[in-house]
């Protein structure tokens, strides 16, 4: 008989692995979104999240747990920062350096979170997790050095930048959250993560002087409504939920998933086949990613 732990930690493995293929449409939601303001897709994004989560929580019938939420407010609070953060450095990095290193290097998190989980958590990685840690980051790395060019290598070094402190953003709310979603149910917890979140990347709109240009059009507006839900919602919320039993460089491993999703996704809409280079790639990834689980 399968106890229920075991159970519980495939719920988890299940819950990261369907966010990091759904991360991978976020890259393409922001491209195609143009010339709209990095802030105004950040703010939009996490309104449109929000908003469905709390119509989910609505649905379900769902308690809001004020009592709890007060009682580790602090901590929701510190957590909204880091997701805005990263929100806002991710998207920037797109907008300012190729599709390809924004997404090869916002997925150093694992690596990152591996390091704050030993340093600040003592949460030390088996070795086989390592090396599945190590395995995967290589194979993200292959996929990107496939795809390099010399334009590549000479855009955007302030993009390059701003992925990897989103990456860090990102390691240090997973590290930090895993406490927290051990105490409160993922509704609750998520819809004020979310609002905070959009608070501060508000204020860093007025701070900066962004426009905040909102789409009128119908065509960004369902690409907007598609990174609020996709990537956002489904994806983050999902993510963040499987740190309920796996450890925060586990869950930024099945992160990257990303760039794999990302391709699955080129496949079914725009009949883009990958190379042979990327394939490798792509095996490393997912053998990297059985090793960690198994580890």
């Amino acid at each position: 008989m399968v106890s229920q732990p075991s159970r519980s930690r495939r719920t988890a493995l299940l819950e990261g692995t369907i966010a990091g293929v759904l991360f991978g449409t976020a890259a393409i939601f922001i491209r195609l979104l143009g010339a709209i303001d990095v802030f105004a897709i950040a703010l939009g994004r996490l309104i449109i999240a929000s908003a469905a989560l709390m119509v989910i929580a609505v649905v379900l019938g769902h308690s809001f747990e004020p009592r709890i939420l007060k009682r580790n407010m602090k901590k929701v609070l510190g957590l909204g920062v880091l997701v805005g953060f990263h929100f806002i450095f991710f998207i920037s990095s797109v907008k300012n350096t190729t599709i390809l290193n924004a997404t090869v290097l916002v997925n150093t998190s694992p690596v990152l979170a591996m390091i704050v989980s030993v340093l600040l958590f003592q949460l030390k990685p088996s070795r086989l997790a390592l090396l599945g840690l190590l395995t995967s980051f290589l194979g993200v790395s292959i996929i990107g050095i496939s795809e390099m060019t010399v334009h590549s290598l000479t855009l955007g070094l302030r993009g390059d930048l701003e992925a990897v402190l989103a990456a860090l953003c990102e390691a240090f709310y997973l590290c930090y959250g895993r406490e927290l979603r051990t105490k409160m149910a993922l509704l609750p917890m998520m819809i004020p993560i979310y609002t905070v979140s959009a608070l501060v990347i508000g204020v860093c709109s007025v701070f900066v002087g962004a426009p905040l240009n909102f789409p009128s059009r119908l065509e960004p507006v369902l690409f907007l409504l598609g990174l609020g839900v996709l990537p956002t919602a489904i994806g983050h919320t999902l993510f963040f939920s499987s740190l309920s039993n796996l450890k925060p460089f586990e869950t930024a491993t099945l992160a990257l998933l990303e760039p794999v999703g990302a391709t699955l996704l080129g496949i079914i809409l725009f009949s883009e086949i990958p190379g042979a280079m990327f394939l490798l790639g792509a095996f490393l990834v997912l053998s990297g990613v059985t090793l960690v689980v198994r580890g």
